[in-house]
């Protein structure tokens, strides 16, 4: 399979900074061995804006310097090494003495560099603190912002101190007067001094931020002050926030005092706005500690391999709600029967339990809907508009890359090109965040539907819109409400200290001004224009709320788009007969199924602007009522109703387990005073 044209693009350019750079330190060799002015000069400085490009627009190569044991010091070094080597070939004999200050100097100049690299790894082994938050008043803690980055950046420190020295270096080379290389080497070593004193200054204590068994004191004294009951308990790579930001909502739609408990620190900028307090625990012996927290439930969106860690705390208890429901078989694995319940949308879940035998008692299954889609509006009819407004959201190639998972690369372009080629048609194209992770050929395919998409908007001559004025102040609005302002550089400290407690009201801030945005976004498009829509905003749900039709695979999309009864279609990339495709899939029940050539797509777009020819009104509505439960209650007081009932399950559990280790279990013998007192020297028989 060919590579794609992207990927021999960045290939090539790696390839040529590279042979530059080599090409740059052979001449620089040869300008040196052999003393020739302005090659010397000419290799010097194109050596030294590669270096700049690698930093800023090559870190991969840095990388690959960095496991070959030539890093930034060594290439300085180098580099430096042999504008002296010049000098002294250029030269008399009689010279070599003059440059001898200029060589202690240098090597002074490195000296200090490795002194403050020593410093900043303590700087930052006192930033990294065992605990790290959002939404919480952590300034008990001494935070204060980041030291700056250039100090704490290695390369680029090496480069924008060592710039003098070896400017001085190389006019030294042209002039032949060593003053200009000493007032070089002299500045280097100036603001290397004045770099190491300011991270020495970090390092008193009372500028540093506090040490981790203050701070862990800190974390037991916030928990028995906040009282947590419920938390979201999230462990995942950077790409699978989604999974959790989708419970935020309700989870802070529960009252009471909910936490959301995180492993990894990467993942703390990623967990989307939300007023709910964030605690990131990455050792095992801080997790712990929630075991004497009031916390009872703790609700889990995925699993992962730290999962396990938490399940050993005896006094929560453990849910599974999964990260959207299906009919794949992550949606039924058998990691589920480790939690103490597994909550479902509706009764098929139940039955997908049931039948899957994987250990999962349907006494430990609840059924509470989904949360998230109470906002999701109903069927309202047929497109009203001169267009009729479809979403596809395939899914992805999931980590088996089995390719009936996706429609993306067997049928994802056969659809869009039928798609395209209807008039009427506006198309939003919204492919998973994990597209192309685990098959290339998913990647590719994904990149050409969106040159079709691009293309086919290049063939639609109507007049673009002013830029919306309203779109812009929405946005601004709700980037001020859910976009903290860090300056360049912040640490984790800094962030900690800037994200504090949120203000009052701002969650209800927050959904008012996310209404808005959405209402200005799809208000200041063109109409007709077809979409890519892979940013954070627009979410899904609000694509369903546009949308006249969805066509997806066989993922937790069809199941959520279900809440709105409009018509879907399901692409069947399996190889199955569609009979088979049906049973084998009972989410399909109720779709318009799709072979991977599209040809369907016309008669389909028929049924959706004609109601009397869709078919499957009925049979949407009752898998609904199958796979989501019923609409009273709400899915979001069912969900509240699950916690409660569980929260009890959990105290009723304590009680017990306080009752038995005061009654049951055998404590310390105490002495009566007569047995005392017979035990006393000479108090036995004569």
């Amino acid at each position: 399979m060919p590579e794609p044209s992207s990927h021999r693009r960045r290939t090539a350019v790696q390839l040529l900074v590279l042979a530059v750079l080599t090409a740059a330190f052979v001449a620089q060799v040869t300008a040196a061995l052999h003393p020739h002015v302005p090659l010397l000069l000419a290799s010097t400085a194109v050596s030294l804006a590669v270096e700049g490009v690698l930093y800023r627009w090559q870190p991969g190569i840095l990388s690959l310097f960095a496991k070959s044991h030539a890093d930034i010091t060594v290439r300085h070094v180098l580099r430096d090494l042999l504008l002296v080597v010049g000098l002294l070939r250029l030269g008399e004999q009689d010279r070599e003495t003059q440059y001898a200050p200029l060589v202690a100097g240098l090597l002074a100049f490195y000296a200090l560099h490795c002194a403050i690299q020593a410093v900043s790894v303590l700087v930052r082994r006192t930033r990294t603190l065992p605990v790290v938050t959002r939404n919480v008043d952590a300034s008990a803690l001494r935070l204060s912002p980041a030291p700056p980055a250039l100090l704490r950046r290695p390369g680029h420190r090496l480069l924008v101190f060592g710039l003098p020295a070896t400017a001085g270096l190389t006019v030294t080379a042209v002039t032949g007067d060593p003053r200009y290389a000493a007032a070089g080497v002299a500045l280097a070593l100036l603001l290397t001094s004045v770099g190491l004193g300011a991270l020495l200054l970090r390092l008193l204590p009372g500028r540093r931020p506090a040490d981790e068994q203050t701070v862990l004191d800190w974390f037991d004294a916030w928990l028995a002050e906040y009282r947590p009951t419920v938390g979201l308990y999230f462990s995942g790579g950077p790409s699978s926030a989604y999974q959790a930001n989708m419970w935020l909502g309700p989870l802070a739609g529960l009252g009471g005092r909910p936490v959301i408990i995180l492993r990894e620190r990467f993942m703390v900028p990623r967990i989307a706005a939300t007023d709910v307090p964030i605690v990131c625990l990455p050792k095992v012996s801080t997790l712990m500690r929630l075991e004497q927290s009031t916390l009872q439930v703790l609700i889990h969106p995925s699993n992962s391999g730290k999962t396990s860690q938490v399940l050993r705390i005896p006094t929560i208890k453990h849910t599974f709600v999964n990260h959207g429901e299906s009919d794949k078989l992550s949606s039924c694995n058998p990691y589920a029967k480790a939690y103490d319940e597994v909550w479902v949308a509706g009764p098929a879940a139940r039955e997908r339990y049931a039948l899957a035998e994987v250990g999962v008692e349907d006494k430990d299954v609840v059924e509470i809907g989904r949360p998230q889609l109470d906002a999701v509006r109903p069927y309202a009819g047929p497109p009203t508009s001169a267009y009729t407004t479809v979403l596809y959201a395939p899914t992805w190639e999931g980590w088996d890359g089995n390719p009936g998972n996706t429609s993306v690369v067997t049928a994802g372009e056969n659809m869009v090109r039928a798609l395209l080629a209807d008039p009427g048609v506006r198309l939003l194209y919204k492919p998973h965040p994990l597209t192309g992770s685990v098959d290339p050929r998913a990647g590719a395919a994904d990149r050409r539907i969106r040159e079709l998409i691009r293309a086919a908007n290049r063939e639609r001559s109507a007049p673009r819109p002013a830029p919306s004025a309203e779109l812009a102040r929405c946005t601004a609005e709700l980037d001020r409400l859910t976009t903290a302002a860090f300056r360049a550089g912040a640490d984790q400290v800094e962030r900690m200290m800037v994200q504090s407690a949120p203000e009052p009201g701002r969650a209800e801030a927050v959904a008012r001004a996310t209404a808005a945005w959405e209402e200005a976004y799809w208000a200041s498009l063109p109409e007709g224009e077809h979409h890519i829509v892979t940013d954070a905003r627009p979410e899904l749900y609000a694509c369903f709320n546009v949308a006249d039709l969805l066509i997806s695979d066989v993922s937790s999309v069809i199941s959520d788009f279900l809440a709105s009864e409009k018509p879907y279609a399901v692409a069947n990339t399996s190889g199955l007969p569609e009979e088979a495709f049906r049973a084998v899939f009972p989410t399909v029940a109720a779709a318009t199924v799709l072979t991977p050539d599209a040809a369907g797509v016309p008669a389909l777009l028929e049924s959706v602007r004609r109601p009397e020819m869709d078919g499957l009104a009925q049979a949407r509505a009752e898998l609904k009522l199958r796979l989501l439960g019923p609409a009273e209650p709400t899915a979001q007081e069912r969900f509240a109703a699950a916690e409660r009932a569980l929260g009890a399950a959990a105290r009723e559990h304590r009680t017990r387990t306080a009752r038995r280790a005061t009654t049951e279990l055998p404590g310390q013998r105490r002495e009566t005073p007569a047995e005392a007192g017979a035990g006393a020297p000479g108090a036995g028989p004569a």
